[in-house]
């Protein structure tokens, strides 16, 4: 039980890696709050995940929006007290095209979900638990935050903004006792990466580039949100309390 007694807020909960990560949080000793964007995601991922009403806390929120970022950190903090793990997760993948086709309004979503969404969580998280005097922060990055993915570069510039976010809030708040990480997963088996298989297959069979993405993997296979979710315990609990700043790659060999 090695979160008895904490409380974690995550975003995308209703998400594969939210909602795996919730459960084994909860399984762990904790309470959750769990951010989306509609409630009825939230329920249906708690009901699948067969988690207790008592276990947890659903809000809809959108992270783009700072006025929806203050109310899920207020929410979260009159409800149970206060915040101890920050698993701000929540971001989209876009439309999967080159640069030079890329269209204004697919860049600013993105942005804004992945980027703006990210750093308000941070500026909202991080105030609650400077004023504790303790807590964890793990922003969920990507291997594309270390390398490029032709196709996906607002995806790409996003999660590499993340790590560099994650490195300057870690040196902000370390004296205040908060740890700041970010996570590196390659593909995981989540509905994003269908998404993104359809999205680049451009008229071909999505199961292509499903194997393509396998072959740049060294263990031969996508990641499960299970094993993301061990990572995010991990940077959560004591076990880690002297690790901050840090980038955690979870990619099965893909960057080696």
């Amino acid at each position: 039980m090695q979160m008895q007694g904490k409380v974690a807020l995550i975003t995308g909960g209703a998400g594969g890696i939210g909602i795996a990560t919730a459960k084994l949080l909860v399984k762990e000793g904790a309470k959750v709050a769990l951010v989306d964007l509609k409630q009825d995601l939230l329920k249906k991922a708690v009901s699948e995940a067969g988690l207790s009403e008592n276990d947890y806390l659903l809000i809809e929120a959108d992270v783009s929006k700072e006025a929806d970022v203050q109310k899920y950190v207020k929410a979260t903090k009159d409800k149970f007290g206060k915040i101890d793990v920050f698993f701000n997760n929540a971001g989209i993948e876009g439309k999967a095209d080159l640069i030079v086709n890329q269209t204004a309004e697919n860049i600013d979503k993105v942005f804004n979900v992945n980027l703006k969404g990210v750093f308000y969580g941070l500026k909202h998280v991080l105030a609650v638990m400077i004023e504790q005097k303790s807590g964890s922060v793990i922003n969920t990055a990507s291997v594309a935050g270390a390398i490029g993915f032709p196709g996906l570069s607002p995806y790409v510039a996003t999660k590499h903004a993340v790590i560099g976010l994650t490195k300057t809030a870690a040196k902000e708040v370390a004296t205040a006792g908060v740890r700041v990480n970010s996570i590196g997963p390659a593909p995981i088996n989540t509905r994003m990466m269908r998404d993104i298989e359809k999205d680049m297959a451009a008229g071909s069979e999505p199961e292509a580039v499903k194997q393509q993405f396998t072959q740049s993997i060294p263990m031969g296979r996508y990641g499960e949100a299970s094993e993301i979710a061990q990572l995010v315990l991990f940077l959560a609990s004591d076990s880690s309390k002297f690790i901050t700043g840090s980038y955690y790659n979870i990619d099965g060999g893909m960057l080696a």
